[in-house]
């Protein structure tokens, strides 16, 4: 006789992720789009939270999934076969076999350079293929520039393989109010009037709350939807996370707690040392967690309602906060490293990083518990 319950969790270190959440996010998206069609972008395992708990919850919410390679499509359709939505390749595909599979699976494409143009071109496919076409503006990394977009278009629309094309290009600056944003608005703008037939995308999350790129999305165009949706506000210049719900809650047990005399240190290094008599607590949640090992000192975590700060460095399992102003604390107790109390983009500075690396560093060791 088989046994179906899944694998016990013995340590409590988790990933609470709130699939309501992601919802409530999303309307707010959606609400912003104005007439816009809008892209889920899910890409990396959904940004850390889980494919499937993420695309369940998008299914009836998003017009249609993005992600960055052809192996993530692939584990999309794996983990969501239900899924009627089609999955567009942000990288594109590198082969014949991958471009089989976009027709096999409902997958559509980026084509950003030549070689994946010829490739398209001279492919044996049995359907046509909706293909979007990256154009450079501005940001240098993929995509064609703007003087071929008129070849590769007429391309694009003589090919038998090709259904349909959709222009799209990346900003490089959406969170800041560096110049660069009005120059690649500009160019965009010139590719919308020189194909007004064409679909096109160019609004991420950040450009949506960016006042030099304002202006509401038009039904022509896509938004891809990323951060915002998972709760967590991607702008340096509009600030609306009070609106927003963070999905995921990273969460870990108190699993000792010790009383330090003045001058006691703690952890690798004794990079910290203790003021005055404090108490602290262990935590089991490390870098080998996703937990960063560059967090300074000081770094918020969340415990019985009170913020406590984390002293010494970060471990491959552990870390240790400064528990001396909390009562009641005890063993096993919860402690927040993000999520609903603590601010992930807070936690990313305190790590001089960003908050995208964070949830999508989470390891894979840490369990998704998905809560709805």
């Amino acid at each position: 006789m088989s046994n179906n319950k899944p694998p016990m969790n013995y340590r409590k270190t988790r990933a609470e992720i709130n699939t309501a959440a992601l919802k409530h996010n999303l309307r707010w998206v959606r609400a912003a789009s104005g007439s816009a069609s809008i892209l889920g972008v899910v890409k990396a395992d959904g940004y850390g939270h889980g494919i499937k708990p993420v695309c369940d919850a998008l299914e009836h919410e998003v017009d249609a999934f993005a992600v960055g390679f052809t192996d993530e499509a692939l584990a999309l359709r794996a983990a969501c076969p239900a899924s009627k939505h089609s999955v567009l390749i942000l990288e594109g595909c590198q082969t014949a076999e991958e471009l089989k599979l976009c027709v096999d699976k409902n997958f559509s494409t980026v084509v950003h350079c030549l070689q994946q143009l010829e490739l398209l071109e001279q492919a044996s496919l049995k359907q046509p293929l909706d293909i979007w076409l990256k154009i450079d503006t501005g940001m240098h990394r993929l995509g064609i520039a703007t003087d071929q977009a008129d070849l590769f278009v007429k391309r694009l629309e003589a090919s038998s393989n090709v259904a349909s094309v959709t222009l799209m290009s990346h900003l490089a600056n959406a969170d800041t109010g560096l110049p660069l944003n009005h120059f690649q608005r500009q160019q965009y703008e010139a590719i919308k009037r020189t194909y007004p037939e064409h679909r096109r995308s160019l609004h991420n999350s950040a450009a949506l709350l960016n006042p030099q790129l304002r202006g509401e999305p038009e039904s022509k165009d896509w938004v891809r939807s990323g951060l915002l949706m998972y709760g967590v506000n991607p702008s340096e210049l509009t600030e609306i996370q009070k609106e927003l719900i963070p999905v995921m809650s990273l969460k870990a047990p108190i699993i000792a707690i010790h009383d330090l005399k003045k001058g006691d240190s703690v952890g690798y290094g004794s990079q910290w040392t203790a003021a005055a008599d404090t108490r602290i607590a262990t935590v089991a949640i490390g870098y080998a967690d996703g937990y960063p090992r560059q967090c300074m000192n000081g770094t918020p975590t969340f415990v019985n309602g009170q913020r406590a700060s984390l002293v010494g460095r970060v471990s491959m399992d552990m870390i240790t906060i400064d528990i001396t102003h909390i009562d009641d604390v005890a063993m096993g107790d919860d402690v927040e490293l993000w999520g609903e109390n603590i601010d992930v983009r807070e936690v990313a500075r305190c790590a001089d990083t960003i908050s995208w690396h964070l949830l999508t560093g989470t390891s894979v060791r840490v369990p998704r518990v998905v809560k709805g």
